[in-house]
């Protein structure tokens, strides 16, 4: 049973690449559950707006946990660096495949994205084991 454990364990070193990991990884299974909605009910694509963005701050606070826990000190940059990360990735995924324009309110993307990772890095950074 321990060499699964090993096996399946994947240890990243460094705190903002491996909060990076878990933010897309809680990203995609948010991603998952609002297609299964909006499959299952009449909504639409318009009516999930405000659920997207709940996943996003979901996962940016979760990624920044992760980062702030795997770091020795300075949850908060930690955290921060991961959600601006996630958040400047996310713009360049929809610049490059929705062909969307960069604009001014992106930059407060980013900036909401670092503040939140901060906040999750805060708390993150005080899960560490000692």
């Amino acid at each position: 049973m321990d060499l699964l454990r090993k096996l399946f364990s994947l240890k990243i070193g460094n705190p903002v690449l491996s909060g990076l990991c878990r933010a897309f990884l809680w990203m995609l299974m948010g991603a998952f559950i609002l297609s299964l909605l909006l499959w299952g009910s009449g909504l639409s694509e318009h009516d999930l707006s405000l659920y997207t963005y709940v996943v996003h701050g979901l996962a940016i606070a979760l990624g920044g946990w992760t980062a702030g826990k795997r770091a020795i000190s300075r949850g908060w940059y930690q955290g921060c660096l991961t959600g601006a990360f996630y958040g400047v990735i996310v713009l360049i995924i929809g610049f490059l495949a929705l062909d969307s324009p960069l604009k001014a309110p992106d930059l407060l993307w980013i900036a909401a994205a670092a503040f939140i990772g901060a906040l999750g890095g805060m708390f993150g950074v005080n899960f560490q084991k000692v």
